[in-house]
């Protein structure tokens, strides 16, 4: 069986009970037999992950490990660049793009000593889906292979939660972590802006882009996120700073921390499913038990921080994507096209007034944030639906729990409280100030140690 997560496969390794190219020959026999149903791979490199494997067991072997994620078996995202593999953003428009060096937070990982496993399933552009018109088809939920995974992180949600891997990338400019991370079952951390460097990932909108951790836990997550932040001199916006110290944080447990609870966005403005509202009031149970300190919280209604990211984030997309537009749109899938030739509508004037009206929601987040250490709410408003019933705007068809953290840019991380309508994972996030990402983990830390939702796994045969 595979590891339950990161930090247990870690002590493994030093307990000499587990060897990484043991664990990643399991991790390949289980992508084979599993991922045919699942679709969460677009490449499995398996030469690579053995080669990689091999050297992470020759330092562990000579006591020389780099850290907790030397050995761990890993894959990004198929819009994060791979030196040596192909990266294609699920698009007939990049099939054969094979980039010449790695992304910052590929080459952070990898120095790092993760096991690359391959590329795993996007919606087309990161925005595209559930497509089933593209180069590869869409990824699977496993806790219900009828079900949407979330997205567009679609294949980082499915492999974790089905076992393939122990950690992932993400991208998330509108959710595209903390959404497959709930309707999965499993933690993504969207980091704050410029923590994790973003050159040579593909870009959808630059001011609402994110790459961040996926893995089992917000402990998983802690550790990738102190391998994956830094300065990055390709990417304008990077912050210059890391995440050390982050993973020890987690230790100090909630006890004293004040928590604002956004009821109007799961309640009235965007309402949760009764499954997703009850397992949300649970655990904010949990939190008092533990002694945290909630009290309700009001901010600006989600439909506008939903219109708002909404504008910039297609305005934005256009932008990057307007030659191909004009020279290749039928190569391009129907989702992607019908979602992108919106941003035709949207004039200079939409744009420039939407990144006013940011302004002022930010204002209105920081107000808040002097009164709490964290805010929550939901990250989705139900369980999974049916992929063929997947909405067809996608994130721009109702309110967004996730879009208010990357309007301002604060991080969020998203993790199961429980099950809901036919046996579904539900889950909330936890959101704070912008490098507050060691307070939002601790505090996600300190209820996954009180629960064992991140713990469940899907029952899953082959075939």
């Amino acid at each position: 069986m595979i590891p339950a997560g990161i930090a247990e496969a870690a002590a493994l390794f030093r307990a000499r009970k587990l060897s990484p190219v043991e664990l990643a020959r399991d991790c390949l026999a289980r992508i084979a037999r599993l991922d045919p149903q699942l679709h969460a791979f677009v490449l499995v490199a398996e030469e690579r992950a053995l080669a990689d494997a091999r050297a992470a067991e020759a330092r562990l072997m000579r006591g020389e490990a780099r850290g907790p994620l030397d050995g761990i078996p890993f894959a990004h995202k198929d819009i994060v660049g791979t030196a040596g593999l192909e990266t294609t953003c699920c698009s007939r428009i990049l099939q054969g793009h094979v980039p010449d060096a790695d992304a910052h937070a590929a080459k952070r990982l990898a120095e790092a000593g993760t096991v690359l496993l391959g590329k795993l399933t996007t919606h087309e552009f990161a925005l595209g889906g559930p497509s089933f018109d593209l180069p590869t088809p869409p990824a699977r939920n496993p806790w219900d292979t009828a079900r949407f995974t979330g997205g567009s992180s679609s294949g980082s949600g499915a492999a974790l939660a089905a076992g393939l891997l122990l950690g992932a990338t993400g991208s998330d400019t509108m959710g595209s972590i903390r959404s497959p991370a709930v309707f999965c079952g499993i933690t993504g951390h969207k980091p704050s802006y410029g923590l994790v460097g973003r050159s040579g990932v593909f870009p959808l909108a630059q001011s609402l882009d994110h790459v961040g951790p996926m893995a089992r836990s917000a402990e998983d997550c802690a550790l990738l996120l102190e391998a994956m932040a830094g300065p990055d001199p390709g990417d304008p916006a990077s912050a210059g700073r890391d995440a050390a110290g982050v993973a020890a944080e987690l230790a100090q447990g909630v006890k004293g921390l004040r928590i604002g609870v956004i009821r109007h966005f799961h309640e009235t403005d965007n309402r949760g499913s009764p499954a997703a509202l009850a397992n949300l009031e649970a655990a904010l149970g949990v939190f008092r038990s533990l002694g945290a300190e909630l009290a309700d919280v009001t901010l600006p209604p989600l439909a506008d921080w939903h219109a708002v990211a909404g504008t910039i984030m297609l305005a934005e997309a256009h932008a990057i994507h307007g030659a191909w537009l004009r020279a290749r749109f039928a190569e391009y899938g129907a989702l992607f096209r019908e979602r992108v030739v919106l941003a035709a509508a949207i004039g200079s004037e939409d744009y420039v007034n939407a990144q006013r009206k940011r302004r002022e929601l930010c204002a209105a987040m920081e107000r808040a944030f002097a009164q709490h250490d964290v805010l929550v709410t939901l990250a989705q408003a139900g369980e999974a639906p049916l992929i063929e019933k997947a909405p067809r705007w996608g994130t721009l068809e109702l309110g967004s729990f996730a879009a208010p953290f990357n309007v301002t840019g604060g991080p969020s991380v998203a993790f199961g409280t429980g099950f809901g309508e036919g046996g579904m994972p539900t889950g909330m996030q936890i959101a704070g100030p912008v490098f507050a990402d060691g307070r939002v983990l601790r505090a996600a830390h300190a209820y996954q140690q009180a629960t064992d939702w991140h713990r469940r796994w899907p029952a899953l045969a082959a075939g």
